[in-house]
């Protein structure tokens, strides 16, 4: 398989790309971004683009790949709902569209999160515009998938790179175990994460739209 990343270098990302490095059937990896990585691997190619409303001047090398992990987002907090929509819907319809004119089978899985609302009545603005994003990849691609994950373990080493994201993870990965025992259906480590989102790419997955127990089950189901 052949895999493009969108976000590689936050938290999500990182341990999405150290999979598909890892995993014996993924044969290249092309991660499209602003800032490297710091990676090296025989699989890896980065490609700087700074853009993300157009990807015109990338579209000739955007051909021949199968799988799209769209792993690219940012913290609503303090944003307006115009500033945080083209991070959320305009980048990623633009990515999606320019994939999809290229490759018109691929499959592209995006990293949207719990509490994401489809129905655009949510009080939360964030939960309107992920909803809104989901929806529209939807109606775009019947081989789109929505990850909608609450708590994730990072991989060691791995950091998130909003600040009060970061706090959050610090306070509660020590707590993890116990998470895990008392809400299982909430929690997932990145591992698991890596592998539900190769699992999409490789065919089968009925569901669009996942939560935490099915991307649970999906990395039970997937072939490391």
């Amino acid at each position: 398989m052949r895999i493009v990343i969108f976000g590689a270098t936050g938290m999500v990302g990182q341990a999405v790309l150290d999979t598909c490095l890892r995993d014996q059937q993924v044969t290249d990896v092309l991660v499209i971004g602003r800032t490297p990585t710091g990676r090296v691997h025989p699989k890896l190619r980065e490609l700087h683009h700074t853009d993300f409303t157009d990807f015109t001047a990338i579209q000739d090398q955007l051909a021949g790949y199968d799988a799209c992990f769209f792993c690219l987002g940012i913290s609503a907090v303090g944003m307006s709902e115009a500033d945080y929509r083209v991070v959320t819907y305009d980048f990623t319809l633009a990515a999606a569209r320019a994939l999809l004119d290229a490759n018109p089978d691929l499959t592209f899985t995006y990293v949207s999160g719990a509490g994401t609302d489809g129905s655009g009545k949510s009080r939360m603005m964030w939960a309107r515009v992920k909803g809104e994003t989901e929806n529209a990849l939807l109606e775009l691609t019947p081989r789109a998938f929505m990850f909608r994950p609450a708590f994730i373990l990072p991989l060691p080493g791995t950091k998130a790179k909003t600040k009060s994201y970061a706090l959050l993870y610090r306070v509660l990965t020590p707590l993890y175990p116990v998470l895990r025992r008392i809400a299982p259906r909430y929690v997932t480590t990145s591992v698991q994460f890596g592998h539900a989102m190769l699992r999409t790419a490789r065919g089968g997955v009925k569901r669009g739209v996942l939560d935490t127990a099915d991307i649970n089950e999906l990395a039970a189901s997937a072939t490391p």
